[in-house]
């Protein structure tokens, strides 16, 4: 069956994945693209880490996601969008998208479906209707629903060397998990620690 994973690029050492109130840390974001302000004045970007993770995106069946992210991502990566100079850019526009949420209504970006149904169910259709491996995109509430529901596979990490000090984190809420294998590990060269784990089960 095929595997889920949660990649997240956003993680301070402190194990902060958001700020109060949202989905993502900007400078976390900005960490790894230098085409974003904001961390840049904290951390060197590192173009090394655009490779990997495009390339995860890239070899995807489908990216989930929920509402929150993918109106940042229409933002950002949709035609006149933002972004749409990103390396990743074309790649979103074409790959096979899928939105969890209830609220939203429409999804006009191409090739986005919606799944407002139980999670649970909605990733067993996921995992049995085509091939390749399936991305959790974002945002943290999605990855904390998921973990929950020890849906996930593998975890794909960047712990960057910030102390945040307060916000939402990655595990809070994540129910009782239970061990992981690291896979891999890598220092970039800005200091960001890349780590791989798989759910042992």
């Amino acid at each position: 069956m095929r595997k889920l994973i949660v990649r997240a690029f956003n993680i301070s050492l402190d194990g902060v994945s958001a700020s109060y109130g949202t989905e993502y840390f900007e400078w976390c974001m900005s960490g790894i693209d230098p085409r974003v302000s904001g961390v840049a004045n904290h951390l060197p970007p590192d173009e090394s880490q655009l490779d990997p993770t495009g390339e995860l995106y890239g070899r995807a069946d489908a990216l989930i996601m929920g509402r929150i992210s993918y109106q940042r991502m229409v933002e950002n990566f949709a035609p006149g969008g933002r972004q749409t100079d990103h390396p990743w850019a074309d790649m979103f526009n074409s790959a096979r998208k899928v939105v969890f949420s209830r609220r939203l209504k429409t999804a006009d970006w191409t090739n986005t479906t919606i799944a407002a149904g139980d999670t649970a169910e909605e990733i067993d259709k996921l995992r049995r209707g085509g091939d390749g491996h399936i991305v959790v995109y974002g945002g943290l509430s999605l990855w904390q629903s998921l973990m929950r529901l020890d849906l996930i596979d593998y975890f794909y990490l960047d712990v960057l060397p910030y102390v945040a000090g307060e916000g939402r984190r990655l595990f809070d809420n994540a129910g009782k998990y239970g061990p992981l294998d690291l896979v891999s590990s890598k220092v970039s060269s800005n200091g960001t620690l890349e780590l791989e784990y798989r759910r042992h089960r």
